[in-house]
């Protein structure tokens, strides 16, 4: 009895220290930057697996993933750009959801309004920024939110574009713009520290952020890459995913 109690407790160990001792290298979307650290280091403590994080558009970051980038999972702010990657015969899955994302408008130089829409037509407001919306799902539900409230053609000589959800962080916190429309999640950045006004877009003005994960095919036989992934739908992850802003599925 003793003798299968040790070969068990091998067996774990040894287990461990291969998971351990794998890479895992995560592309996740520019939106994650705030909470993504948050979940790196808690699923450290849990697994003692160290996770190397690349952010970057979703866009951009598949098409990194389709020439070739060494990535083994990747979270996407959107449905769509995962999707791609399946399509294709890079991901060992179908895109599940782990996440749904807010859109807010924000301004760290004036109030922003319930009604923001009359305040972005202001002759005095001259730059509003946001993510490009060919390659930033959030980009997308900007341009979708403006087009509902009838206001995207009187204001598109004012768009300034980011590459990313992070670049059009940068304009809103460092003043460059006048407001900006970004992830709810920039309220809740640990490293935050300009003042912000804000106000949540309705959520019913542009197609709900449904954000996915895939594990990449090149990780298929990588069991770092597993645990993570199924750690994103663990109740401690969704309690970091709530506590940055975003909705649980």
């Amino acid at each position: 009895m003793m003798k299968r109690c040790f070969l068990a407790i091998c067996v774990v160990s040894l287990f461990n220290i291969q998971l351990r001792a794998q890479n895992l290298r995560i592309a996740a979307a520019a939106n994650l930057q705030s909470v993504i650290t948050a979940l790196q280091a808690d699923f450290k403590s849990r697994t003692g697996v160290t996770a190397e994080i690349i952010t970057g558009s979703s866009g951009k970051l598949v098409a990194q993933i389709s020439n070739g980038a060494p990535y083994d999972v990747f979270l996407s702010a959107d449905m769509h750009f995962p999707g791609i990657l399946y399509d294709n015969g890079l991901s060992t899955d179908k895109p599940a959801v782990y996440a749904i994302g807010s859109l807010i408008i924000c301004s760290a130089k004036k109030a922003i309004p319930i009604n923001w829409p009359d305040m972005l037509l202001e002759p005095g407001l001259t730059k509003i920024a946001i993510a490009n919306s060919i390659i930033a799902p959030y980009g997308k539900a900007a341009e979708q939110a403006l087009d509902a409230a009838r206001i995207l053609e009187n204001v598109k000589n004012k768009l300034v574009y980011g590459e990313s959800i992070s670049q059009v962080n940068t304009y809103i916190t460092t003043g460059v713009v006048d407001a900006g429309f970004t992830a709810q999640s920039l309220l809740y950045d640990d490293g935050l520290k300009t003042k912000l006004y804000w106000q949540p877009v309705n959520p019913k003005t542009y197609q709900p952020i449904k954000q996915g994960v895939v594990i990449l095919k090149r990780a298929e036989h990588n069991a770092a890459a597993k645990k993570f992934y199924q750690y994103l739908f663990s109740p401690g992850a969704k309690r970091i995913f709530k506590k940055y802003g975003y909705k649980n599925v």
